[in-house]
């Protein structure tokens, strides 16, 4: 199967749309309505706008990565919708004019998201074109960071690496990663001390690691992957 095939794509176009028109919808109406709900429940405004990231990550990050292996057929639409996104976060940061309900002025990190996000989507769809390679690692960066995050607001009021977070999130992936097999499992625990450090974005580091673990079995040790196709 090509992924040049340009009837795959138009066959995809529908589905991307809705999903872009979804995203939209949680970008600028769910998250800022969870911003504005953690301001009037007494959250700081930093804090305030750390759950309309997590909202996005859990809602929209998430929720498009578990439906591309049911929906979609090749990878060109996926990183196309992720670079528009990723245009469409980054130009605030341009101008000045952000969107304070999801972002900091301080960090860029919703932009390596939409990077990390659409070039998993990519490349691991070359290893396995069903999706569910590239899911596993883009659902760690999305409801395993999401739910850390969230969990650390309530109960810090402010962004900080604690292990309660890590205990969530950790809860999180395991499920995630059995789905890949005990190298998706393996990939749970090292994708959890990937985002408790400090000195990489986790948009970065958990993809980065999750991803290597993945490819490394794919070549090295298949036995401890699920094959998909």
């Amino acid at each position: 199967m090509s992924f040049f095939s340009l009837s795959l794509i138009i066959m995809d176009l529908p589905y991307a749309i809705i999903l872009f028109i979804w995203v939209y919808i949680v970008v600028m109406f769910i998250s800022r309505y969870f911003y504005q709900l953690a301001l009037k429940h007494g959250f700081p405004e930093h804090s305030a706008t750390y759950f309309g990231r997590k909202v996005i990550h859990l809602l929209a990050g998430g929720l498009v990565a578990i439906l591309l292996p049911f929906l979609f057929n090749e990878p060109i639409l996926p990183l196309a919708l992720a670079a528009v996104l990723t245009l469409a976060v980054y130009w605030p940061h341009r101008t000045g004019k952000l969107y304070r309900w999801f972002q900091d002025p301080n960090n860029m990190y919703e932009v390596d998201f939409t990077i990390a996000w659409g070039l998993m989507a990519f490349f691991l769809w070359f290893l396995d074109k069903s999706f569910w390679l590239a899911v596993v690692p883009m659902l760690f960066m999305a409801w395993g960071d999401g739910v850390t995050g969230i969990v650390r607001n309530f109960r810090y009021k402010k962004r900080i690496k604690a292990w309660e977070g890590s205990l969530a999130m950790l809860l999180v992936c395991l499920p995630i990663g059995a789905i890949a097999g005990w190298a998706g499992i393996a990939s749970a625990f090292v994708a959890t001390f990937a985002e408790k450090q400090k000195y990489i974005d986790d948009n970065v580091a958990v993809p980065l690691v999750t991803v290597a673990i993945i490819v490394i079995a794919k070549f090295f040790f298949p036995a401890y992957l699920t094959s998909f196709y």
